[in-house]
């Protein structure tokens, strides 16, 4: 199972008078992600090297540094930990001492490692929408059943009773239809 964090999450190190500062969040897509660079880039530090991974998409940039010491060692952080759906940023300020290639991507990964190990995950659950429409008379029947679940639904108002629309964990879709079926004695028509 896939996980995310459940929030975002700042670590700092200084490794040979060099300061980094990772920089890690959960996103949804990649314009989030694109988003949170944008935000959280430090335009005075030397250099701004970050990794994300949502699904099979993924990119890393290394910003500068000797090509593979950055954004390759964050991507394998993320990789490493089982996580997807997360960006993380990487600022370094330069401290006079060069770490060689070696030096970078122990530096770059191991600060991103740190970032992410204590970051608060939570697994990853692939929701899936479902939509469907009864009759007026049933319509108590569902708002009962998705009470009881826990579950909010848009409703939209039709000539013939009411569609509603929800998004679920995918696990939970057949037992939702099958409550749905009996809560409305087979009066309910779901769409796809």
């Amino acid at each position: 199972m896939a996980y995310t964090l459940a929030a975002p999450v700042v670590h700092g190190e200084i490794i040979q008078k060099s300061r980094f500062l990772a920089k890690a969040a959960p996103v949804a897509s990649e314009e989030e992600a694109l988003a949170f660079l944008a935000a959280q880039r430090e335009p005075e530090a030397t250099h701004n090297c970050y990794a994300y991974k949502i699904g099979p998409l993924y990119r890393f940039s290394d910003d500068g540094e000797p090509t593979g010491t950055a954004g390759k060692p964050i991507l394998h952080a993320i990789e490493a930990g089982g996580l997807d759906r997360v960006v993380v940023l990487v600022v370094r300020y330069f401290g006079g001492v060069k770490l060689g290639a070696g030096g970078l991507v122990r530096a770059y990964g191991g600060v991103a490692a740190g970032a992410l190990r204590r970051a608060p995950k939570v697994p990853l659950v692939d929701l899936v929408e479902v939509r469907f429409r009864v009759p007026f008379a049933q319509v108590g029947r569902v708002r009962g059943l998705l009470r009881a679940r826990g579950l909010l639904a848009e409703e939209t108002y039709l000539p013939e009773g009411v569609a509603f629309a929800l998004r679920l964990p995918e696990g939970e879709k057949a037992a939702f239809l099958r409550g749905l079926w009996d809560q409305t004695r087979g009066q309910a028509q779901v769409e796809g």
